[in-house]
């Protein structure tokens, strides 16, 4: 049996704060470096009129000053309590509203309270123009997300646009999902990836779906991402908006991309920031990951060693090598007496990469680890594992909806050969992913697929890459900006998951499309 991550519940404040307080003053300002490096076709802007040859609007659609019809509520207090210390820029005020959409909205399910989904809604900045942001799964919550996004892009922006973070049904405030056991969760996410013997993750995987189908009923069903596409659909005529604009982060952008084929028509300015490839099956999707993981965690070495003083030395990999081996003998433990397991230490490494900002931070996370203090690691994965008095643990979500749009089961044999494999081809985390497969393993089935991206007779849509991430490989991001009918590609040369408000030149044509209707050159490339 595994040993439990924590006894008791860590405050996600503590992970939200650490994001807070190293991104807040990663504004974008002047750089030395050249700010655009363009590869491509001349840059369009609002002035061009006209289609494409494919029907396709060559423009992008004005900014709408609506009337919503939302109820909003000063919550700034409470906002700042749930992100936690340091506190988001004084200057930022929130408020909060929620909608109520169908729990399944291909059905009427009208005066049915169990049919409904009560959809979290956070406001920030003045500007007269909403903006909806959608964040991954597996991240923070898309209200959160928001708070601080607003902190990373210009004050200017925020003046034009109201940033609109949503969180998808069943995460954060939305009635977010909370079925999986306990124990069971400890399991999967401390489960060992070296490990080829899968019974026990199965066992722990097969209960967790029981639990939440049993837990869940037919609402198990309905958390995906094509009804995600539906509340976008139901958002935008809450805000009074003819068109809707929005930011999709990472997987959060496949919401966009599914609304887009839903509803082209309807498509304002999107940016999507990272985004994965949904032509890849399960495997593929995985190895891509793993890869792109191994190269992050290396431009993450040589950060600490050109930052200088490097907790970690001059060999970042032998020292997280040398603490796996250390946690597999004997198990971290943490003050309050919680332990942390190799799954939990290594889940705990890749999410501190996918997050540029808190690579200082993790690099002495991890050589605290060394010196039997996991406290920096337990902070890092405790939103996953256990949650906060604020947000249900983000495992949860992640296996209802993720299983839910996945289409493909792999076998416990398939994915032992896997970890065997991809363990000797990526070292570090290639065993991780592979095991991650199993996930979905007793999980139904779904009745759809999430569709190609396409977005015909969409406007142009913005599609932002990194070079190194962690989460949505290049290469996906890359082919989904080329299937768009009218995708714009800009790629950064840099590493994490992301590039809106960590890179100078990518938040720049970003804030550019979104604001002032300029559309980049195709492709363009931004330096890291």
């Amino acid at each position: 049996m595994r040993r439990p991550l924590l006894g008791r519940r860590a405050g996600l404040g503590v992970v939200v704060g650490l994001a807070l307080g190293l991104t807040v003053s990663c504004t974008v300002g002047p750089s030395d470096r050249p700010s655009l490096v363009i590869a491509g076709n001349a840059p369009k802007s609002a002035s061009t009129a006209g289609t494409t040859p494919s029907g396709r609007p060559s423009t992008l659609p004005p900014l709408e000053r609506p009337s919503d019809q939302i109820s909003w509520s000063d919550c700034s207090a409470d906002t700042r309590q749930r992100i936690g210390d340091p506190a988001p820029p004084a200057n930022l005020s929130f408020q909060c509203g929620r909608v109520i959409a169908p729990l399944d909205p291909s059905a009427d399910q009208s005066g049915n309270d169990d049919g409904v989904v009560r959809l979290s809604l956070l406001k920030v900045g003045s500007g007269p123009t909403p903006l909806v942001v959608v964040n991954d799964l597996d991240g923070l919550p898309g209200t959160l997300y928001a708070a601080r996004l607003a902190a990373e892009l210009p004050a200017s922006f925020l003046k034009t646009f109201s940033l609109i973070g949503l969180d998808r049904r069943g995460t954060g405030g939305s009635d977010g999902v909370h079925c999986v056991p306990q124990a069971d969760r400890d399991q999967i996410a401390g489960y060992d990836p070296a490990d080829t013997n899968l019974d026990d993750l199965l066992t722990a995987s097969r209960d967790a779906s029981q639990q939440c189908v049993l837990d869940m009923d037919t609402r198990s069903a309905a958390l995906n991402t094509i009804n995600s596409a539906a509340d976008l659909e139901l958002l935008r005529g809450q805000l009074g908006l003819t068109r809707l604009d929005a930011i999709g982060h990472g997987e959060g952008s496949r919401v966009l991309t599914t609304y887009s084929d839903a509803y082209p028509g309807k498509v304002g300015r999107f940016v999507l920031d990272g985004a994965p490839d949904p032509q890849l099956n399960t495997s593929d999707t995985a190895q891509a990951q793993a890869d792109s993981a191994e190269a992050t965690f290396n431009a993450f070495a040589q950060d600490c060693v050109n930052r200088g003083n490097c907790p970690l030395g001059t060999n970042a990999r032998g020292a997280l090598t040398a603490l796996v081996s250390q946690i597999r003998q004997t198990p971290l433990s943490t003050s309050d007496g919680s332990q942390v397991d190799v799954g939990e230490a290594l889940q705990a490494v890749r999410t501190g990469l996918a997050d540029h900002s808190e690579w200082p931070a993790l690099a002495s996370a991890i050589a605290a680890a060394r010196t039997g203090d996991a406290s920096g690691l337990a902070a890092l994965v405790a939103p996953v594992v256990l949650g906060s008095d604020f947000d249900p643990p983000r495992l949860d979500a992640e296996l209802v909806s993720g299983c839910n749009d996945e289409t493909d089961r792999l076998a416990p044999a398939q994915v032992s050969a896997a970890i065997t494999a991809w363990g000797k081809k990526d070292p570090l985390f290639g065993a991780a992913y592979a095991q991650q497969m199993l996930w979905c393993a007793a999980w139904p089935v779904p009745d759809q697929k999430v569709p190609a991206p396409a977005a015909v007779g969409a406007p142009p849509i913005l599609v932002l890459s990194t070079a190194n991430d962690p989460v949505t490989p290049q290469a996906g991001t890359q082919k989904v900006a080329s299937e768009l009918a009218g995708g714009v590609l800009v790629s950064w040369q840099g590493s994490g998951h992301g590039a809106l408000g960590v890179s100078a030149c990518a938040t720049t044509a970003a804030t550019g499309f979104l604001a002032n209707a300029t559309v980049p050159q195709n492709p363009t490339s931004c330096p890291p």
